[in-house]
């Protein structure tokens, strides 16, 4: 039972920090070219504040689950990880989600110093973007895959 209820945490925070990422990469991104510069500075703005905001305490369930997930059922493939296709995939998973944490604390810290533009924001996004994409394939793939 407890591994379900950090199993149904992980996934609705996944949800949220997914959708967010997607929504601004394929969404928020294409409206530069459609709204006025002033505008797009507001809405860039107000949903920055709110992600700020929210993304933190998203971030912290996650990967509380996640570490929770881990603890319950997938030790034993941690401890040998490449000794299995599943223990190799969730490895990869587990690496691309720790790159994940560095990226948003790394932007964090540049946000409270002022050093972020946006050149930078894009980047990460992108990053992120191509670092949920794989996370998702192989948390699918693990389960499905084998060697």
């Amino acid at each position: 039972m407890l591994y379900l209820l950090f199993l149904l945490a992980h996934l609705f925070a996944a949800l949220i920090f997914i959708g967010t990422v997607f929504f601004e990469v394929l969404i928020l991104g294409r409206l530069h070219r459609q709204l006025p510069a002033r505008v797009m500075l507001r809405v860039e703005q107000g949903i920055g504040q709110r992600a700020r905001a929210l993304m933190p305490r998203v971030l912290l369930v996650l990967f509380g689950a996640g570490t929770g997930m881990i603890w319950l059922r997938y030790r034993p493939a941690l401890a040998a990880p490449f000794a299995s296709s599943f223990g190799t995939l969730l490895t990869l998973k587990l690496i691309l989600a720790v790159s994940v944490l560095l990226h948003f604390l790394l932007t964090m810290l540049r946000m409270r110093r002022g050093r972020v533009g946006p050149r930078y924001l894009r980047f990460i996004h992108l990053s992120l973007f191509g670092h949920m994409v794989a996370i998702v394939l192989l948390a699918k793939s693990m389960f499905y895959l084998t060697w």
